[in-house]
């Protein structure tokens, strides 16, 4: 692993520093875009989607309520019609992908981010990244937590206050701690 750099390894899912001066730089950056999307006027709300044009890696069109809050914002990529209510936080260290005509309600918390279990590594300040692939049709509820390596399927809603640590299948609605499957969907 010679001459792999910090954000290669956190891009790879390896164990990586956040603490690295580059990645810190990529967070100031992102912090600065969301700051000037969350101070935008709300008379010309339309100018800050090229505010998360700008961020995001790939956006086929979305509305975002601020406010907002990201880690990187290149590892975001939405299709179209995408819809995040306020207080929507992405920890992106690694991608995050969501297909097209996704409803996000206010407080949702999506992170790819998590840290060692061993407290000497955790410690050290070392973390490892999983991506997310949310599908399309998907409406994650209020207050919903969306945990590393997640894979929502197409047209899954996520009730108000799930916490979803393992993958989704299509067609379901799951609510709890930890998210669990109550109805299939028709």
């Amino acid at each position: 692993m010679n001459d792999i750099t910090e954000k290669q390894k956190m891009l790879q899912g390896l164990e990586y520093f956040p603490s690295d001066k580059s990645l810190q730089q990529d967070r100031a950056k992102a912090k600065k875009l969301c700051q000037q999307f969350n101070q935008f006027d709300i008379d010309a709300r339309k100018g800050s989607r090229k505010i998360i044009q700008s961020l995001f890696s790939e956006c086929g069109g979305a509305w975002i309520e601020p406010n907002f809050y990201c880690d990187y914002g290149y590892n975001i990529s939405c299709g179209k019609n995408f819809y995040a209510n306020h207080g929507l936080v992405i920890l992106d260290a690694a991608m995050v992908t969501f297909g097209n005509d996704v409803m996000i309600a206010p407080g949702v918390m999506i992170s790819t981010s998590t840290h060692p279990l061993n407290p000497v590594k955790r410690n050290k300040g070392i973390e490892t990244a999983k991506p997310i692939n949310i599908g399309n049709n998907v409406w994650i509820g209020m207050g919903a937590k969306i945990l590393e390596g997640v894979n929502i399927g197409d047209n899954a809603v996520i009730a108000a206050g799930a916490v979803v640590n393992k993958d989704i299948p299509t067609n379901t609605l799951v609510a709890g701690v930890p998210a669990k499957v109550i109805k299939v969907l028709s």
